[in-house]
Order: structure tokens, then sequence, then C-alpha cells
């Protein structure tokens, strides 16, 4: 059954961006992160990471660190009874001093590989579907992917989000194809 889905970026939407984050230690998450993230869930959307995380590309800490936090972000987030269906990410940067990540790739934002290998392992309804991002690069890849972006720049994720799933969800199965919030 096909399903709307949010595609959230990380560092800057749900967690603050105090740049190259992996150390759940030192993660603050966004107000309102956690309850948008059940919001999404109570909604029926999926909810989706998708995230650059060049610093495994600089250095700075490896997949591994990443997939760990992103775990404890699942038990963090199962804490309030909400859930992310899926984290993408993306270790690559073309200027990266390790070499097996120093590459041109379709995943790195702006490119939509990440939003697009989802849409092939999950039965998504793209019309109904949004990014929420906090850079033009997270626009970027949901224009490159068909789909709506909106730019959030604080303070409140959830009073950011309700009313755009309101909007989405009372009027589906309309289509939708405009990016707010973005500027062209």
């Amino acid at each position: 059954m096909m399903r709307p889905a949010v595609f959230f970026d990380r560092d800057g939407v749900l967690n603050e961006d105090d740049g190259y984050a992996f150390d759940p230690d030192k993660i603050r998450w966004v107000e309102g992160a956690q309850q948008a993230v059940k919001a999404v869930n109570d909604a029926g959307y999926f909810a989706f990471v998708v995230t650059n995380q060049s610093g495994v590309a600089r250095g700075f800490y490896e997949e591994r660190h990443v997939r760990n936090l992103h775990e404890w972000m699942s038990r963090e987030l199962a804490i309030v009874g909400a859930h992310i269906d899926a984290f993408e990410f993306c270790p690559h940067h073309p200027d990266g001093p390790i070499e097996r990540y120093r590459v041109l790739c379709n995943c790195r934002k702006p490119q939509p590989g990440m939003i697009r290998a989802l849409l092939e392992r999950y039965p998504v309804n793209l019309d109904a579907s949004f990014v929420i991002g906090d850079k033009q690069s997270d626009l970027a890849a949901a224009r490159a992917a068909g789909i709506a972006g909106y730019l959030f720049d604080g303070p409140n994720l959830h009073t950011f989000i309700a009313p755009l799933l309101t909007a989405w969800s009372r009027d589906l199965p309309h289509q939708h194809r405009g990016v707010a919030g973005t500027e062209d």
C-alpha cells in the first residue's frame, strides 16, 4: 500500500548542527524534533532520514559511528513512541582525504540518490511526500527526486511540520508538485 513519506535531513533539522556530529553524548535534539517524528508516524507517513556525512570521507569518524548514532536516535525516539522507518547516509566527499570515500557519487545531496534508494525499497506515494531540510542542497535533492521540499530554519520542528502534515493529508490523493519555502 502506497504511503506518503517525510524525508528529514538530520543535522540542523532533527539535531542541532554542531559540525560533524557522531557522538550520542554530544547530540542535542532540535526543539520539537521527537514530537515531529511522532506526528509524521501518527499521520501514517513513512519517516526517513537522508543525511550527508562527509565526516567519514574526511576521517573524523567511521561509518559504524554514524550507524551507532542512528541506533541511539532510534532508541531515544522509541521513548516517545516515535520511529524512523529508515536512515540513509552518504559518507562520500570529492575532496575527502580517505581515498575509498573520495568520489563523486549520486547519493551526496544535492544529488537525489538517497531519496531514490528509499523509493526503490518502500511503497512511497511520491506526490504526497516531501523533504524537510535546512540547506539549499536538501531542497535541490528534493527537486531532483520530483518531490516538494521545505526549508526549516527553526526553532521548533513540530510547530513547523504540523501544518504541512495537515495540509498534505487533508488534500490526499491530489497531486502536489510545488516547492514551498524555497527561492527559485
